[in-house]
């Protein structure tokens, strides 16, 4: 099954690359080398959270414990780079991280086939929301806090994330409608902490959380909406009992 499995992230993967191809074959170098390096970069974080999480979870917690800390570590950069401007803004922001990240962290110690269900749908969503946005997304959904957020993309990136998560229904063996409901508050809650995460840099002038991670804007960037992703199928399995 895990074979099965990686089969399809790689087909994934080639096909995203395939629709980087196109849409960087006609801009100028130093742009489409930008894209490439974010996409390379992208394709080896998902292969060790892949494996981190089928080979021994407890490795996939400490990933988990070590973007929590990272992230912490970039928002206080940014409000002391600030010089501690909009404290209350500032203050609500840590508030809603803090329970986000015990979400996060309650995630990393669910079931591995659930917590790789997550990952999965939130990958492919987040790639190929990315991916038919550039190719066909033309109404910007949220041009001041994030302007590359497109209607074409946000449905793209939804069809092709629900029906992966239902041909995915070996990893979370429930209803289709159950499966359905986790994937649509997956996507909702990654959409929403990605949001997130741009307003804050937003609201800090800066484009960028930090250059940890080669193409990124910061281990926040790339995991934004993990941890709020994560945080949904937390409260599902925990409180609803999903």
């Amino acid at each position: 099954m895990i074979t099965t499995i990686y089969i399809i992230i790689i087909s994934y993967f080639i096909l995203g690359g395939i629709g980087f191809y196109v849409i960087n074959r006609n801009k100028p170098a130093d742009v489409a080398k930008k894209s490439y390096t974010k996409f390379g970069t992208y394709f080896i974080i998902i292969n060790a959270l892949f494996f981190s999480i089928v080979i021994n979870p407890i490795v996939f917690k400490y990933l988990c414990v070590a973007i929590i800390g990272i992230g912490l570590a970039e928002l206080l950069r940014l409000f002391y780079k600030s010089k501690q401007k909009n404290k209350a803004f500032f203050l609500a922001s840590l508030i809603l991280f803090s329970l986000l990240s015990i979400g996060l962290y309650r995630f990393s110690e669910i079931p591995k086939n659930i917590i790789l269900f997550t990952f999965l749908v939130l990958s492919i969503f987040d790639s190929f929301s990315q991916i038919t946005g550039q190719l066909w997304g033309k109404t910007k959904l949220f041009p001041t806090i994030s302007p590359n957020k497109t209607l074409g993309g946000l449905v793209g990136g939804t069809i092709v994330a629900t029906a992966s998560a239902l041909l995915l229904n070996s990893l979370y063996n429930n209803s289709p409608l159950h499966i359905i409901t986790l994937a649509i508050g997956i996507i909702v809650f990654a959409m929403l902490g990605d949001l997130a995460a741009s307003y804050y840099k937003r609201k800090y002038k800066v484009k960028d959380y930090s250059n940890l991670i080669p193409g990124h804007g910061g281990v926040l960037d790339r995991f934004d909406s993990l941890i709020a992703g994560g945080a949904w199928v937390a409260v599902c399995i925990n409180l609803f009992n999903f």
